[in-house]
């Protein structure tokens, strides 16, 4: 099946990649000249670097070779998908603009001739530009500098790194001394082949810039190994908070070696809540692990986490996945703080989550339980988000007896 599977997903990127060729490349050039092979060398090498920095990072290659396939790779995957997507509209407008071509004087003698529809290429007896021709270079530049402009936009907000959000979060059984008490929330940092050290370090001052009473790191920190990713996860240890740092894993630990990387943020300062909770001055934190533990025995316990809690003391669960709400609802929890979606990263992605998650971002409500589901500040594959842009979430606790 696995196999099958394989085969289907390439017969459609070559289809796919066939299509965008064609209406990008051989529909706006004129023979075999050097715009027509370059352009089919880029729609030849583009693939090939995506699948290859795909296949490297889920096969854990060498870490030196990811990052040379991951930064194209990636890229590419980004910029084909919204080619397709500009390519696809232009669709829509091609008969317009054919009407709005279809009088243009062609080569007559006379204020009024036309010429009738002619085939794509210029010839050295009409040297003029047919309509067709001219119609698909109008629709293949728009949508490439669609394209390369959303890409470009998209990765630039990646790279500059999160900006704060903050939202307040009404607790009903927040005593009247917590009121105002900040967490930092912070996912989906996927450390891995493109995002290192210098990113990292970005989120850190980001964080500590909040002056926040607690930080909760709530999964998929990195993607790859404590071997390959330990240096660029470094600058966690100067995460600042009045009650410290907390972590959970997410279902990329799992991919990366979990125990490792909870030994490695132990190592940092980090505290691991593994199906664990503390008690607090104020109201209890909790957490559990991802989902993805399940295969490996070492999946979520909630039981574990907040069996024999005392229900009249406000609980605060860090659980990666939003699909977790449904568990936590279920034990009474006050507020589940989550990731893992991305927002969608890259429109209309957002769908897509949308249909495997009940939340895709922001603050609701199951119940009695609320949730908070952050964007993430970083990104996996591309490094790129459109329409779903990274934060770090400020969530400031109110009391409703304040």
């Amino acid at each position: 099946m696995i196999i099958v599977f394989a085969l289907v997903a390439l017969a459609v990127v070559a289809g796919l990649d066939w299509y965008l060729w064609r209406r990008l490349v051989r529909d706006t050039t004129t023979g075999w000249g050097l715009a027509r092979r370059l352009g089919t060398a880029a729609f030849v090498i583009g693939p090939v670097l995506m699948l290859a920095a795909l296949s490297t990072e889920v096969g854990h290659a060498p870490f030196p070779l990811q990052r040379t396939l991951a930064w194209p790779g990636f890229l590419w995957m980004a910029l084909s998908l919204y080619l397709l997507l500009a390519v696809v509209a232009g669709e829509v407008l091609r008969p317009v603009l054919y009407r709005i071509c279809g009088h243009r004087r062609v080569g007559g003698t006379g204020p009024h001739d036309e010429q009738p529809a002619q085939p794509a290429e210029t010839t050295p007896e009409n040297p003029h530009p047919t309509r067709r021709l001219i119609v698909s270079r109008i629709v293949g530049g728009a949508a490439a500098t669609a394209a390369v402009t959303t890409v470009g936009l998209g990765t630039y907000g990646v790279l500059r790194g999160p900006r704060v959000k903050r939202v307040t979060v009404p607790l009903a059984k927040l005593p009247r001394a917590a009121h105002g008490y900040r967490i930092a929330v912070v996912s989906d940092v996927h450390l891995g082949p493109i995002l290192g050290r210098g990113f990292a370090q970005r989120v850190v001052d980001t964080i500590n810039a909040t002056q926040s009473d607690l930080i909760a790191v709530v999964g998929d920190l990195v993607d790859g190994s404590v071997k390959d990713l330990g240096p660029a996860a470094a600058p966690l240890a100067r995460l600042s908070a009045r009650h410290g740092a907390f972590f959970v894993t997410g279902n990329h630990e799992y991919f990366s070696g979990a125990g490792q990387w909870v030994e490695e943020v132990r190592g940092l300062g980090l505290r691991p809540l593994e199906n664990a909770r503390t008690e607090l001055d104020l109201f209890d934190l909790a957490g559990v692990n991802d989902i993805a533990g399940e295969s490996t025995g070492q999946g979520p316990d909630f039981n574990r986490a907040l069996g024999d809690r005392d229900p009249d003391r406000a609980c605060v669960l860090l659980a990666h996945q939003p699909v977790q709400i449904h568990e936590a609802v279920r034990h009474h929890v006050d507020l589940q703080l989550s990731g893992h979606t991305h927002g969608g990263q890259l429109w209309p992605g957002n769908l897509i989550a949308a249909a495997a998650n009940p939340t895709v971002a922001g603050l609701d409500r199951y119940g009695d339980t609320q949730l908070y589901v952050s964007r993430g500040a970083g990104a996996w594959g591309p490094p790129t988000r459109v329409w779903a842009p990274s934060d770090i979430t400020v969530v400031e606790l109110a009391s409703k007896q304040a």
